[in-house]
């Protein structure tokens, strides 16, 4: 036997390094147990009410773009003279709760220089009373228990007196005198060749003044046919309006003189219309009427047309003046005049007159016309 065990030692040794080499090739490996199919693992969030996903940000359009330099913001303040704290003042809220309080709104001029402005009220043009402007303390009596005019405590009350009567003499209370010649002309028309004068004037202030007016006119080849003359006191009523009170004599040739009381009215109407309008009362008891009114358009500095409108009325039947009540008559023309200085100024035109009611039958009935369409040159002048 123990030969037998030395002979087949090479043998088994020989199979053993065989069986070495024939090892499973994950020899050294740790291999997991083969196991039964594990269950998935629990969600860690399940049953959890999740808010909904989140969209990821947009992308940066300027990423990788080179950007300039953002320059620092410059304090609106810098430069601005700061007024000095006051030391030492106490906060008057101090140990008041201000929790409840809104933070207060900053002061946009905060650090300003403020002393050169002007702080008092506004400058309105307007009464003292008006909601524009603030309240006025009320006058001191002291201010009225004065004289009139404090100057008279150092010059004298007379002096002082003569001193304002020059001043009002000076600025506002000259005396002037003017004579106008409204209308000095010449008519050609089918009832002849006509003359006619209208002439004005006045003297005195800008308030009170006297007034004289005289009308007339005539034939060339007979004599005058009527003539008036006016003496008038006029007073300033308005800007624009002079009342005027007075008398009118008539002087007729083939009749008799009669005379007026007058009462008119004379100024500058809207649109630049010139009236003088009057009302006469004569010492018969007749009661007659005027108005007249004219313009000036103006076509250049010196040519001038000029409409003017007339109109004669009359409250009752004046046979012996062949006038008729109601309107008389109308008269309307146009004069283009000239003026070579505004002292002088001739002018050319023509005049349409017209007889209206028992007027036009007077004239009528003694062979005249009551309608008439006269050429006419003449002169307006003042000095």
């Amino acid at each position: 036997m123990s030969r037998l065990a030395v002979a087949l030692a090479p043998l088994v040794l020989a199979v053993s390094a065989f069986s070495a080499q024939a090892q499973d090739t994950h020899t050294g490996h740790t291999m997991p147990a083969t196991a039964a199919p594990a269950r998935p693992a629990q969600d860690p969030h399940a049953g959890h009410v999740m808010p909904p996903a989140q969209t990821p940000p947009a992308a940066d359009p300027h990423a990788g773009h080179r950007m300039p330099a953002q320059p620092a913001p410059v304090d609106p303040q810098a430069g601005h003279q700061m007024p000095a704290a006051t030391p030492g003042q106490a906060d008057p809220h101090a140990g008041h709760d201000m929790s409840a309080m809104s933070p207060a709104q900053t002061d946009p001029h905060a650090g300003h220089d403020m002393s050169t402005m002007s702080m008092g009220p506004p400058n309105v043009a307007t009464s003292a009373d008006n909601p524009g402007r603030p309240p006025e303390d009320p006058l001191p009596p002291a201010a009225l228990a004065g004289p009139v005019h404090a100057a008279d405590l150092v010059f004298g009350a007379e002096a002082m007196a003569a001193s304002r009567r020059t001043l009002i003499h000076e600025n506002g209370d000259v005396r002037t005198t003017a004579v106008i010649l409204d209308r000095l002309e010449a008519g050609f028309g089918d009832g002849g060749e006509t003359y006619l004068w209208d002439v004005q004037g006045w003297t005195g202030g800008d308030i009170n003044r006297f007034w004289w007016k005289s009308e007339g006119e005539g034939d060339f080849n007979g004599a005058l046919e009527d003539a008036e003359v006016q003496a008038l006191y006029s007073r300033a009523v308005t800007p624009f309006w002079d009342l005027q009170a007075g008398v009118r004599q008539d002087f007729r040739p083939d009749g008799e003189d009669t005379t007026h009381l007058v009462l008119g009215l004379q100024g500058l109407a809207p649109h630049w219309w010139e009236v003088d309008a009057a009302a006469f009362l004569s010492t018969d008891g007749d009661l007659t009427a005027r108005v007249e009114a004219e313009y000036d358009l103006r076509i250049t500095q010196r040519l001038i047309l000029q409409p003017r409108l007339e109109i004669d009325a009359s409250a009752s039947d004046i046979p012996e003046l062949e006038i008729g009540s109601g309107v008389s008559s109308v008269e309307a023309g146009l004069r283009l005049r000239y003026e070579f200085r505004k002292e002088f100024a001739p002018y050319v035109g023509v005049e349409w007159s017209r007889a209206l009611g028992d007027t036009a039958g007077y004239i009528e009935a003694r062979g005249g016309e009551a309608e008439d369409i006269r050429f006419i040159v003449g002169l307006k002048a003042w000095f």
